[in-house]
This record gives structure tokens, sequence and C-alpha cells, in this order.
């Protein structure tokens, strides 16, 4: 591998291909240079440059082969949806109205997060990103069940 700077001054980094040179493609090459080329525009491209996914030849009879720039993609962030405890409602309406909002949710899980709700004070119902977490920390509130989000650390 080499970094090579560019003509816009960015470095890149190449893999350099060997090509063994061959007498029978040099004479072959020599008769198609006579022949007319097919111009950039007529190609569909808009400059005559090659492409980053295209190999490139160089004087030495070496194929260069440019990588194209990796993207990096951004995760969303993640939110943790909590239930409260409260002394209004009974344990099996708790469990059952987990199981009802959050689908993911199987019976022992929301049995798990009612006890740890019923013995802390505050259960972790799923952690998700913003949206879900919102819809089901608004839709455990309208079933009579106290919940908040916030950002999970």
């Amino acid at each position: 591998m080499r970094v090579a700077a560019g003509k816009d001054g960015r470095s890149r980094e190449a893999t350099v291909i060997p090509t063994p040179p061959n007498p029978a493609r040099a004479n072959s090459l020599a008769s198609a240079n006579t022949l007319p080329r097919a111009s950039a525009s007529s190609l569909g491209r808009t400059s005559a440059l090659p492409r980053a996914s295209e190999p490139s030849s160089t004087p030495g009879g070496a194929t260069v082969l440019d990588k194209a720039p990796e993207r990096v993609r951004k995760t969303s962030p993640r939110y943790k949806v909590l239930l409260h405890n409260d002394p209004v409602n009974t344990m099996e309406y708790v469990v059952m109205t987990l199981q009802q909002v959050v689908p993911s949710l199987s019976e022992q899980d929301a049995i798990a997060v009612m006890l740890e709700t019923h013995n802390t004070g505050v259960g972790l119902v799923i952690v998700c990103d913003i949206e879900p977490a919102e819809f089901y920390c608004e839709t455990l509130k309208a079933k009579g069940l106290s919940s908040t989000i916030e950002p999970e650390s």
C-alpha cells in the first residue's frame, strides 16, 4: 500500500498491484491507439478522471486500485423507559399492561420488571430509540401507570 496526495491535496490510500509486461498486449494497445476513442461525455461521465473504484494504470506497468472513502454511521442515542412503583395498581394489572404496551416483553420479563419496580421503586422496562420510548411511556401513563424516559448512560 502507498499513500499519495490527489489533485485536491487530500491523501489517499491505494493498493499497487504489479502487472507483468505482456508483449502481445503491447502490440494490441498500439493498434488500439489508432482507433477513435469514446469521449467522457459520451460515456455518461462529466469528467475524464477515473472514478474512485476504477483501477488506473501507472507508467511502470502497475495497476493502482484507489480505495473509496469509508462512510461512518453514527448510532442514534438510546433511551430507557422506566416504570415507577405506585400503591394503586395490582401486580397482575401491571404485568398485563406491560405485555400489552411492549409486545417484545414475555410474561417472565414483565413479571421481572414488575418485581424490580415493586422492590426498588423503579424498574427498567426497555431500552430503545426515542420515538418508541416516548410511545411506550405515554401509553403506560394512559393506562394508569407511572412511567418516565431518560437517556441511556
